[in-house]
């Protein structure tokens, strides 16, 4: 009997059930579509994190930045010999700097990775060098000094600091400067798993072995390596030491933001940092626990700072951070009018079309059939409308979201300090008291839809179902066998 109502009601009131069901389509279809796109966001967030963190850090240990001192000006000497008697005299000076200055004894790795709640703990060192190609004209047997100041990222925050300018100071006869900057990690290559490499796969060559702790080889971003036609054989050479390229390497999940990488021993070598590392990149044996892990660090390891993914996310700006907070706060609020908006309508028109079947119902009861028979029908017959406008919605919110993917829309995101000593953010900056350069990235949105979103649309359409249901079911309920004589002309 159920049945053969429910087919003649759909039949003979198409319009008002198609306008329920779409009315709970286009709800549905939005929540599907702001699930998926903040689904998308969070994807391009992750993205931008690992390309600083490497694949599966979970936090990083950084040295706690300590107050400017007054003679402390952060800028990095160049030195060169003019005493050539030639008219044009070239020279080349390379200045390596670590991150900020700020560094931590290595010893600290073990010590980190004994701490309750760390699984693993790796430590780095990052570079940014400095490379000023002069040439001299009319100049004599003097000793000349320039100083500049680059504006190049490096660090687990920086990238390829590209051309920079800076402005040199000369002693007799005229210079021209070309200087350039570029980031240099320092990867311990006995545990590739953590740390600046850890994100990045190799797509020419081969990576570090075991074996190289100290070894003069280097593998190259492929950014970096294209824009410099650099190739696997070759040497690259940093303040007068030639490495041999044994690797071409690309970011697996996002882009690079480091140009080369050399074993922990060379590159501490290079900066005159021995035993020292300028990043702890450390894994949590519960990711639910961060948190706990983050603050025995803090209270047992005195001077560092810990950076959490979280903590390094608030300082993601640019068109990213405002997507997501547009689709965080508007999109979900405007999700939720237009659910409550369709519920609403639903209810209304189930109530309307309740009133118009006086006689029917008037006439089932005078038959016998107790109320909440009545009501089981009118409530199956809004779930059957709810379930229609369920599959709708899942199709239109489907379709939304391939959209959004084919296109692809590009958001840019700029990398600031995280507040810490030396955070990840930032590269190393312009000295004491200077805050880090920014390093922006380029990430396409995708709007990835998942099973739990689907199910979440399920429960939306039985949910609006229910409500215009009930709405129906009591109004029907209400009546009486003497209204249908009444609605009799």
């Amino acid at each position: 009997m159920f049945g053969i109502y429910l087919k003649r009601e759909l039949g003979r009131r198409k319009k008002a059930a198609l306008v329920i069901a779409l009315g709970l389509a286009l709800g549905i279809a939005l929540v599907i579509t702001v699930n998926s796109v903040s689904a998308g966001m969070s994807q391009a967030q992750d993205k931008v994190l690992k390309s600083l963190y490497g694949l599966g850090t979970d936090m990083t240990v950084t040295k706690a930045r300590s107050a400017p001192t007054g003679n402390s000006s952060g800028r990095p000497n160049f030195e060169f010999d003019a005493s050539s008697n030639d008219s044009d005299d070239k020279q080349s000076s390379d200045r390596v700097m670590t991150q900020g200055g700020q560094a931590l004894k290595a010893a600290l790795v073990a010590k980190v990775a004994q701490q309750e709640g760390v699984a693993n703990a790796v430590g780095a060192i990052t570079l940014n060098v400095t490379k000023v190609d002069g040439s001299f004209t009319q100049g004599k047997a003097q000793s000349t000094t320039g100083s500049g100041q680059s504006q190049g990222q490096g660090g687990p925050g920086g990238g390829s600091g590209g051309n920079s300018t800076a402005a040199p100071q000369v002693q007799g006869g005229g210079a021209s400067f070309d200087v350039n900057s570029y980031s240099v990690a320092g990867v311990d290559v006995t545990d590739q798993t953590l740390g600046p490499l850890a994100g990045m796969e190799i797509t020419s060559g081969k990576t570090f072995t075991a074996s190289q702790t100290d070894a003069k080889v280097v593998v190259l971003s492929k950014s970096y390596a294209k824009e410099n036609s650099y190739k696997v054989g070759k040497t690259l050479k940093i303040s007068g030491t030639k490495y041999t390229i044994i690797g071409i390497a690309t970011a697996s999940s996002s882009e690079s933001t480091t140009d080369v990488y050399l074993p922990l021993k060379q590159a501490q070598t290079l900066a005159d940092a021995k035993n020292q590392v300028t990043t702890i990149y450390v894994k949590a044996t519960d990711s639910q626990q961060i948190d706990s892990v983050k603050s025995t660090i803090q209270k047992n390891i005195s001077g560092t700072t810990v950076t959490t993914s979280a903590d390094l996310a608030e300082t993601v700006s640019g068109s990213l951070s405002t997507a997501s907070d547009l689709a965080t706060s508007v999109g979900k609020w405007l999700s939720l009018a237009v659910l409550a908006a369709a519920f609403l309508v639903a209810a209304l028109l189930t109530s309307s079309a309740v009133s118009r079947r006086v006689r029917e119902f008037g006439t089932l009861k005078a038959l016998g059939w107790p109320s909440r028979r009545v009501t089981r029908q009118v409530v199956g017959e809004s779930m059957v409308n709810g379930l229609i406008g369920g599959a709708l919605g899942i199709g239109l919110g489907l379709a939304a979201a391939y959209t959004v993917t084919a296109i692809s829309p590009k958001l840019t995101a700029q990398l600031g300090s995280s507040g810490g000593g030396g955070g990840m953010g930032g590269g190393p900056g312009g000295g004491p008291g200077q805050q880090s350069a920014q390093n922006t990235m380029e990430i396409a949105l995708s709007a990835p839809v998942s099973l739990t979103t689907i199910a979440l649309a399920v429960g939306l359409a039985v949910t609006g179902g229910l409500i215009a249901g009930a709405m129906g079911g009591w109004r029907a309920s209400r009546m009486r066998p003497a209204d249908a004589l009444r609605s009799v002309s």
